[in-house]
C-alpha cells in the first residue's frame, strides 16, 4: 500500500511537472546527393547530409519567452547551441550560444533555386561568416523604418564550445575578441520613397575579430551588402562581399578578397523553380598572378511536399585563381525535411 501511495504521488508530480513544462519539438533534413567534379580525384560520388534541429520553448510569468536550441553536425554529432529570452523590455531578444551569426547569416542572400553558385564546391573562394560556431552573446532588434538589427559579440574566440562552469582553454592574450552586426531593411517601408520600393530589401553587414598576436597577422574584417527585388513569380538579387582575412605576408601585403554575387529565380509554378548564379571573386594580395575566378551556375528546384529536388550545373573559369584552370561540377540532390 505505501509503495503504491509512493507512485501515485510520483506520478503525479511527474505529470505537474510535465504540464508546466515547455514544448519540445524535433526536426530535420536529410539528403542524399549525386556529385561530379571536373577536377576531382575518381572516387564514389554519392554522397549523404543529414541534421537533427531539437528545439525547446516556455514562458515566463513575467512575459519574457525562454527558447533553446540544440542541433547536429554531419555525422550526428553536437553541433551548435542557443538559448534565447524574447519580448526582454517588450523590443528584444537576447541570445547565448554558438548558433546565429549575423554575418554568416547572410553570406549570400541572393535569390536560388537549389545551390549557391559556389554552394557545389566548384572554384575555391574565402568566404564571409568566419565566426560562424563561435560562442557569444547577441541581441535581436526590431527598428522602426531601419528593420532588423542583429548584433552579437564573442570574447576570446578559439573554437572552444565552453563546458557549464568552464572558460575556454585559451587564456593567453593570443585570443582575441570578435564581433559582428547586419540589418535587414524592408525599402517599402521607407518614408516618401517607400511606396515606390515594394518588394525590395536592403540587407549589410560587417564582423571583425582579432587575430592572434603573431607575426604577419592583422585584425580580420568583413563587409557585405546586398539588394533584393521580388516582384511576382521573379526574384532578382545583387550582393558585394569585401573579406579582409588578416594574413599578411612578410612584406605586409594583406589578402583582400572582394566578391559579386548575382542572382535571378524565377517560380514557374508552386513547385518548379529555376535560377541563374554568378560569383565573380577577386583576390588582392602577394601572389603576381590574380586572375578573376567566376563561378556560373544554373539551378532548379521541385518540391513535392516534404521532398526537394534539386540540381545544379557550375562552372568555373581561373579556378583557385590560377590562369586558365577549369573546374566544372553537377549535383543531383534530393532532401526530405520533418
Amino acid at each position: 500500500m505505501k509503495i503504491t501511495k509512493i507512485l501515485v504521488a510520483l506520478s503525479f508530480l511527474f505529470s505537474v511537472a510535465t504540464a508546466n513544462a515547455g514544448e519540445l519539438t524535433v526536426t530535420g533534413n536529410m539528403e542524399a546527393t549525386y556529385h561530379t567534379q571536373s577536377d576531382a580525384v575518381t572516387g564514389n560520388p554519392l554522397g549523404m547530409d543529414r541534421e537533427l534541429k531539437f528545439a525547446g520553448s516556455t514562458e515566463l510569468d513575467n512575459g519574457i519567452s525562454v527558447s533553446v536550441m540544440q542541433d547536429t553536425s554531419d555525422n550526428l554529432g553536437y553541433g551548435n547551441s542557443q538559448i534565447a529570452f524574447g519580448n526582454v523590455g517588450g523590443l528584444a531578444t537576447i541570445y547565448v550560444g554558438s548558433d546565429s551569426d549575423p554575418v554568416d547569416a547572410i553570406d549570400d542572400i541572393t535569390p536560388s533555386a537549389y545551390e549557391e553558385a559556389n554552394g557545389s564546391g566548384s572554384g575555391t573562394y574565402s568566404d564571409i561568416g568566419t565566426l560562424a560556431g563561435q560562442m557569444g552573446i547577441g541581441i535581436k532588434l526590431d527598428l522602426p523604418v531601419l528593420g532588423a538589427l542583429n548584433a552579437k559579440y564573442y570574447p576570446k574566440i578559439d573554437g572552444t564550445k565552453n563546458a557549464d562552469n568552464a572558460s575556454s582553454a585559451s587564456a593567453n592574450d593570443n585570443v582575441g575578441n570578435g564581433s559582428s552586426i547586419s540589418l535587414k531593411t524592408n525599402l517599402g517601408d521607407l518614408p516618401v520613397l517607400g511606396g515606390f520600393l515594394d518588394g525590395a530589401t536592403l540587407t549589410s553587414g560587417y564582423s571583425t575579430h582579432e587575430e592572434a598576436v603573431t607575426a604577419n597577422t592583422d585584425d580580420a574584417h568583413e563587409l557585405t551588402a546586398a539588394l533584393n527585388y521580388s516582384i511576382g513569380a521573379l526574384s532578382l538579387g545583387y550582393q558585394e562581399k569585401y573579406n579582409n582575412a588578416g594574413q599578411t605576408t612578410e612584406a605586409g601585403q594583406t589578402n583582400f578578397y572582394r566578391d559579386t554575387v548575382i542572382g535571378a529565380a524565377y517560380a514557374v509554378n508552386d513547385n518548379l523553380s529555376i535560377s541563374y548564379n554568378r560569383y565573380d571573386s577577386y583576390r588582392h594580395g602577394h601572389s603576381t598572378t590574380n586572375p578573376e575566378q567566376t563561378t556560373d551556375a544554373v539551378n532548379i528546384g521541385y518540391t513535392m511536399g516534404g521532398m526537394t529536388i534539386g540540381f545544379q550545373d557550375a562552372s568555373t573559369d581561373n579556378a583557385g585563381y590560377v590562369l586558365d584552370a577549369k573546374d566544372d561540377t553537377r549535383t543531383l540532390g534530393v532532401s526530405v525535411a520533418f
